[in-house]
């Protein structure tokens, strides 16, 4: 047998050069997807080298779309939308009006058809999933209120793209009789005709799929085969998916979104997300690959001015939009401006647009490359973006001294970190009338400690002027709550510098972390599984 095979080569390029640049994207502390659709430029036709086969990666990023969207399903929350539904439904729906026609506007400049134009602006009013939460992430803003409704809104913007991928034939199929002629009835006949279709695999979801799929998990659940359940998973998201386009003519998209949100609002959600988070991931990479694959880099020579206006919409004019939408909605600044950073940017949805409107030959190729470089270059200044605006939003606080609380005192106890580990301790502390004082970063939490009737030094404990602020030269005790090993070993070794004396209790989650404190010399570390082998251990022993 050969040791060589077209669909060998095309996945194990596809892998390997994904992750090399992957992590050079990483090192730069850019968003991966860079790396991945470098990888995907790389291997494709339009440069020297090795190139994968294109038909094979075209239907190995098809299982990639279906593992996406039955993410995207997973983690649909109707509760997180309807907290913030105010702003984020009207909010994400005139962003995604006002960025559609800009892209409608452009498209119509260089003369493509209507529906070409329809699919590009489209494209570039949807963020990236991916890159919105690792930018919220990074600066601890996915529990604040102005997080909430970013992913609220982002929440939004999925919701209408998948309608999108669902009438987007249907409306091709329209203009093409529009073209060739025909009656009201010839015109409307395919559009309505889907949406039948789609309301029947809907209603069959809802009646039959909320039933059967979580009574089929439990039964899986009770075999005790951990390799079972995860092959169940795997077997209900290809299957829905597999199973709508055929027998409702309906996207995998859809079908795959809708097992997911079925299968999200069971208890097994959790468990079903991390037994298949691994090759969901594989398969989305490839997927990124196949979509780089595409890309023609002479668009960067050939189309600059075109270019230009494409990752001019997508930072300048969504960013605008959103910003004055979430202002006249009566939110502060720092919300508005957070909203703004976070959507500056295209993604996932996006590239599905773009291959779905070449295949169906509405959108033009090179609106499939200006997709595609709009959102390397978004992508790629979207971390400096989003830096500015959350440095601008904190000029305040770096300009004013924090305050010592009043009851900073001899011997009182300081506690790094408000989350739930942070607040039962604090609980406890003042159920004992212990003096305590809070250090935390997230305005949020530090809102609910104040509001607890906690004193609060709100800034970085890894910064010498929120330590003094809390009084740490006359503290007795240091408790570092957050859950970052690392971190609290930094913390610590500031704290000590400050005040040599100070007992500090830090908290990890790994035997690495613990070694990691205990080569700083910090005195007492408490290890979540070790404590909870110990609590179990010393009752089998009192028996």
């Amino acid at each position: 047998m050969p040791h060589h095979t077209p669909l060998i080569g095309t996945i194990v390029a596809g892998l390997v050069v994904a992750f090399v640049m992957g992590a050079i994207a990483h090192r730069l502390k850019l968003s991966p997807l860079v790396g991945y659709l470098i990888a995907g430029i790389m291997v494709g036709p339009f440069t020297p080298g090795f190139v994968a086969n294109a038909s094979l990666a075209n239907e190995l990023a098809e299982i990639g779309v279906i593992l996406l969207m039955f993410g995207v399903g997973l983690h649909f929350s109707l509760k997180d939308l309807l907290a913030v539904k105010a702003i984020a439904v009207p909010g994400a729906l005139v962003q995604i009006a006002v960025a559609t026609l800009l892209g409608m506007a452009l498209a119509y400049g260089m003369g493509w058809p209507l529906m070409g134009g329809l699919v590009f602006g489209l494209a570039l009013s949807v963020a990236s999933t991916v890159v919105l939460l690792r930018a919220l992430q990074g600066h601890d803003l996915v529990d604040t209120k102005r997080g909430q409704i970013a992913v609220g809104w982002l929440i939004v913007e999925d919701l209408v793209m998948v309608l999108a991928l669902v009438l987007l034939p249907a409306l091709a199929g329209v203009m093409n009789n529009a073209d060739g002629g025909g009656g009201a009835g010839a015109l409307l006949a395919p559009l309505l005709g889907t949406l039948l279709k789609v309301t029947g695999f809907v209603a069959l979801m809802l009646v039959v799929g909320r039933r059967l799929i979580p009574w089929a998990l439990h039964w899986v659940v009770h075999t005790g085969s951990r390799e079972l359940f995860r092959l169940a998973v795997l077997a209900i998201a290809l299957g829905v998916a597999f199973g709508a386009a055929v027998a409702f003519d309906v996207s995998f998209a859809l079908g795959a979104f809708f097992a997911g949100m079925i299968l999200g609002e069971t208890p097994l959600s959790r468990r079903a997300t991390e037994e298949t988070l691994p090759l969901r991931d594989a398969f989305a990479v490839l997927f990124f690959v196949s979509v780089g694959m595409l890309f023609n880099p002479r668009v960067l020579v050939e189309q600059p001015l075109p270019l230009l206006a494409t990752v001019a919409i997508i930072i300048v004019g969504k960013s605008i939009a959103a910003f004055l939408i979430v202002r006249a909605f009566r939110h502060p600044g720092d919300t508005a401006l957070t909203i703004a950073a976070s959507l500056a940017q295209i993604g996932e949805f996006s590239f599905i647009l773009a291959s779905l409107g070449t295949g169906l030959g509405v959108l033009p190729a090179e609106g499939r490359d200006l997709i595609l470089a709009g959102a390397i270059v978004s992508i790629f200044l979207n971390p400096f973006l989003f830096n500015m605006a959350v440095r601008y939003d904190r000029r305040d606080e770096v300009d004013q001294e924090p305050q010592m609380p009043a009851s900073a005192r001899a011997g009182h106890v300081i506690l790094i970190g408000y989350g739930r580990v942070g607040k039962l301790i604090a609980g406890d502390l003042m159920a004992r009338h212990i003096a305590v004082v809070v250090m935390e970063a997230n305005s949020d939490r530090a809102d609910e400690a104040e509001e607890a009737g906690l004193e609060v030094v709100r800034g970085n404990a890894l910064e010498d002027r929120y330590l003094v602020a809390a009084g740490v030269d006359q503290a007795g005790r240091l408790l570092i709550a957050v859950p970052e090993g690392f971190e609290g070993g930094a913390i610590h070794q500031r704290a000590r510098a400050l005040n040599p004396k100070i007992q500090v209790i830090a908290r990890a989650h790994s035997d690495a972390e613990v070694a990691h404190l205990e080569g700083l010399g910090v005195p007492h570390i408490v290890m979540g599984e070790r404590e909870l082998a110990s609590r179990m251990l010393m009752l089998c022993g009192g028996k």
